[in-house]
């Protein structure tokens, strides 16, 4: 499959230089750089067909976690904001269950859209995750479930919209609310905006949108889906390095299995 068989490249023009250096710099002024209607009709139809006949496969596992991903602290009381538990409640189909020929595995794998990656996210080579779950991921949410507040433990993340939800299913973040490199958690702010007492960015992103965004320090969520469609979402996950795994646990609680090393 040809990269403009996938990509809408008329609009998204991957290979010029000018066009990545604007998406550089909406990623560095806004947190997030969203292209819209970055998938071609033919690919984003086939790509539904097949999120569609993948969700019998999904695996789906409620949890309590808090926002930084991390074991509780006894020092600290319970309803500190470093204790204070949310819920994720997506479910998921991994990277073995996607087929190689699937327009999202051709296009996770293309030269031209790596590079084009790289570029912007000021990357010097970008790789699959060495176990065979975790590199393409399809998301779903259906009704009244979410993505809870949290913040990544990567730099960036790369995701696709396939199927919106008709209500709820937003994308809600605040930038740089911590900074992990020097250990400053933000603790307050993060209180405020789990409680609803600050504002927030919402983005809502239509079927075919490609979105980049850096959530180590940015605090994000997914709102709970609202009505009875169901919200569907690829991650195209990458590692600055080679030869990089999930961990086994991490492996368990997201997919339920623990897969093997390509």
């Amino acid at each position: 499959m040809q990269i403009d068989e996938i990509v809408n490249t008329t609009i998204h023009k991957l290979s010029d230089s000018g066009w990545r250096k604007e998406k550089r710099d909406e990623l560095y002024k806004e947190g997030a750089a969203a292209m819209r209607g970055f998938l071609q009709k033919d690919a984003l139809a086939q790509l539904q067909e097949e999120a569609q006949a993948g969700f019998s496969k999904a695996y789906f596992n409620p949890q309590k976690h808090n926002i930084y991903l991390t074991s509780s602290d006894d020092t600290l009381p319970c309803d500190h904001i470093r204790n204070f538990q949310v819920c994720s409640s997506k479910g998921c189909i991994c990277d073995d269950v996607i087929a190689k020929g699937s327009p999202l595995k051709q296009l996770y794998h293309h030269p031209l859209f790596k590079s084009a990656l790289c570029d912007i996210l000021e990357e010097e080579a970008l790789y699959p995750y060495a176990d065979n779950l975790s590199s393409v991921n399809i998301h779903y949410a259906r009704k009244g479930e979410e993505l809870g507040w949290h913040f990544d433990n990567s730099s960036f993340a790369v995701t696709l919209m396939i199927t919106p939800a008709s209500q709820g299913g937003a994308f809600e973040y605040v930038r740089d609310v911590r900074d992990a490199d020097a250990n400053e958690m933000g603790f307050e702010r993060a209180q405020n905006i789990v409680s609803g007492k600050h504002p927030v960015e919402e983005m809502q992103m239509g079927a075919g949108d490609l979105l980049l965004f850096r959530g180590r320090n940015s605090l994000h969520r997914v709102t709970p889906v609202e009505d009875n469609s169901m919200r569907q979402l690829a991650v195209l996950a990458y590692n600055n390095a080679p030869d990089i795994s999930l961990s086994k646990h991490a492996q368990k609680t997201f997919y339920g299995r623990i897969g093997t090393v390509r």
